[in-house]
């Protein structure tokens, strides 16, 4: 089933604090009214956004937006996860000739361990450029070294995903394209594994074994496709 909104519509909700409820719990994807680059995919149930004062933490804050990735302020990272709060977040995706390279996340990651996503994937801190942002996670993650230069945006997706362990991602993510055949070491804190993939064999595998990747990447993907 395939819905619209307005975007001026979301943006009130999000500000009264309010969940837009589903018809069904399957995913929806909603093209923006006015912004026919941005699309929304919500994967809901029907709780309600608590009303309450953001904790911010010392370390590790994201930045909050609205629907149009404008900034709303900022919150520790796992409290804005754990209240479902909407923030901004992109992915890389490196490529060579006909091939991706992908991450499996590690385990004790704080949801989607023992997944296969894309070159990296992360969060922007208070007044961080997204670009350079990535370049400091591929070189946090996997020892990559880029300059923000290297990476282009091409486009961005509002991403809603609760998890069992009672986290949910609701991002607005922004979709970051390179070209790269150089070396890597991956941190063992963040990635288990990373390997270049051929991307029409990945997109095979993906159609019989969906589960073993993390939710936003298949989307992720074709956006990166598209654009680069």
């Amino acid at each position: 089933m395939t819905w619209s909104v307005s975007g001026e519509m979301v943006n009130r909700l999000l500000r009264q604090n309010c969940w837009c409820k589903c018809v069904d719990r399957w995913t929806k994807k909603t093209m923006m009214e006015g912004t026919p680059k941005v699309k929304v995919i919500l994967d809901m149930d029907d709780r309600e956004m608590e009303s309450e004062d953001l904790k911010i933490g010392l370390a590790n804050k994201v930045i909050l937006v609205d629907m149009d990735d404008r900034e709303m302020g900022c919150a520790e990272k796992m409290y804005a996860h754990e209240k479902g709060l909407l923030h901004r977040a992109f992915s890389v995706f490196l490529f060579r000739d006909d091939c991706v390279l992908l991450q499996k996340r590690a385990q004790g990651k704080y949801h989607c361990g023992g997944l296969w996503t894309n070159t990296c994937c992360s969060h922007p801190g208070p007044g961080e450029p997204v670009r350079e942002a990535a370049v400091r996670r591929l070189r946090e993650e996997l020892a990559i070294a880029v300059e923000a230069e290297d990476l282009r945006e091409v486009h961005g997706f509002v991403y809603h995903r609760p998890f069992a362990n009672g986290l949910t991602e609701f991002e607005y993510d922004h979709i970051l394209v390179g070209e790269y055949n150089g070396i890597w070491e991956l941190n063992p804190e963040e990635v288990e594994e990373i390997r270049w993939v051929q991307i029409e064999e990945m997109k095979k595998d993906i159609a019989q074994h969906p589960g073993k990747y993390t939710p936003w990447f298949i989307t992720a993907l074709k956006e990166a496709e598209a654009g680069r």
